[in-house]
């Protein structure tokens, strides 16, 4: 990869739990930019298994590696982040059309809000593209290994969370 772009990104998303799909977005984000904030949102159409702090914290233990990476929470809009931030970009995974026709109709409310966050989107790694969030959801509730599809700081963080639960 070239010069890294100066400036700053959000790797925005609910991501409940994050996975490796996720982990390679923030990784190539971080080979791009100066300062990448992985930003654990709340979309209100969803219902979460893990609470925003408990989303947060899964996906701080799951990038502690990465460089230049630094995982905050917002409940308010991405745009207005981005501003806060002073991000120049917004950066999102897809791993399909469906997903990309999502992605760029955010994209067009985002940037007739803040026009100086663009937002960028990274098409997954062909051998991540099965995975998402509600699969090991659904492998969790089921008690199903889930090692092949998130990082093992972040299952070490899940059991810690599911221990103290039960």
């Amino acid at each position: 990869m070239g010069e890294k772009i100066k400036g700053v990104a959000i790797v925005p998303g609910s991501f409940d739990p994050i996975t490796n799909g996720h982990i390679d977005i923030v990784r190539r984000a971080a080979q791009m930019y100066d300062r990448v904030y992985l930003a654990v949102m709340i979309n209100t159409e969803k219902q979460y298994m893990f609470t925003l702090e408990q989303r947060r914290q899964i996906a701080a233990a799951a990038v502690a590696d990465i460089a230049g990476v630094e995982v905050i929470s917002s409940e308010g809009y991405l745009w207005k982040l981005a501003e806060t931030l002073g991000a120049c970009a917004i950066v999102k995974g897809v791993r399909n059309e469906v997903d990309r026709e999502y992605e760029l109709k955010m994209a067009e409310y985002n940037t007739a809000h803040n026009p100086t966050a663009r937002t960028v989107l990274l098409d997954t790694a062909p051998e991540l593209e099965n995975i998402s969030s509600t699969l090991v959801r659904e492998k969790l509730s089921r008690s199903e290994d889930i090692s092949e599809l998130l990082p093992e700081e972040a299952i070490r963080e899940i059991e810690k969370i599911i221990n103290k639960t039960n």
